[in-house]
């Protein structure tokens, strides 16, 4: 089977079963997806993620082989994640999720409280770039065998790249930093997507950040699924926590 694909060149045959046919297929649904807003679909354990599910099933495998003391997640949202690394965490027996995000809506926070995995959630309303937030977590890490971060708040590329910045020494060797939404690079062009998000998302950043890095190294064994919201968004630290 083949289909038509229309650049600058002009058009030209793709064969849907080869290695560029896969590729091109997966962005094509998740362009086509992201339009539809499918990732507010599903629900963890009865709260909104806003996560495709393939992201969703390579977060608990990442959790579970990890086994991490603490999860630090930026941006909150619904509080889905939270209770989904919460959940992970709840079944190995041991481990915190520590969600910062600038505003906690009330009706959020009310979810994520009166969730029964609520014991191993703490929730600071901060800047996630902020002196406040980021002292705050230092001293809750510091002493931690394993220390796991997920960025996912604000998603312009300054943004993220300061947060890598300020968050990637909690992570401990051999531990990751996932950086989500790095698919909003090839969302500019859909209906409502804004041209600025081809130069200023997070995929730029992790780019940026990883450049002449030899402290980190982009794992693509969590992007096998290859249908992702986070690009080349699973970083490993292999040198040690500083």
């Amino acid at each position: 089977m083949k289909f038509w694909v229309e650049s600058g060149d002009g058009k030209r045959a793709v064969d849907l079963y080869s290695d560029e046919g896969f590729k091109l297929a997966a962005e094509l649904w998740l362009k086509a997806s992201c339009h539809r807003k499918l990732m507010y679909e599903p629900t963890w354990l009865g709260i909104p993620i806003i996560q495709y599910p393939n992201d969703i099933v390579m977060m608990q495998e990442l959790i579970w082989k990890l086994r991490p003391d603490v999860i630090v997640e930026t941006g909150v949202a619904h509080g889905g994640a939270a209770i989904l690394y919460a959940s992970i965490l709840e079944l190995i027996g041991k481990g915190e999720v520590i969600g910062i995000d600038i505003e906690i809506r009330k009706y959020n926070d009310i979810a994520i409280r009166s969730h029964p995995l609520s014991k191993r959630i703490t929730l600071i309303e901060e800047n996630s770039t902020g002196n406040k937030a980021v002292e705050r977590i230092r001293g809750i890490v510091e002493a931690k065998r394993t220390v796991l971060v997920a960025l996912d708040s604000n998603h312009s590329r300054a943004h993220v790249l300061r947060e890598m910045e300020l968050y990637g020494p909690f992570v401990t060797q051999g531990s990751y930093m996932v950086v989500m939404d790095g698919a909003q690079e090839m969302m500019w062009s859909l209906p409502e997507g804004k041209k600025e998000w081809r130069e200023d998302n997070p995929l730029k950043a992790i780019e940026e950040f990883v450049a002449g890095n030899d402290e980190w190294r982009i794992d693509t064994y969590y992007n096998r699924l290859e249908v992702t919201s986070n690009p080349k968004g699973f970083l490993q630290k292999v040198g040690a926590r500083k």
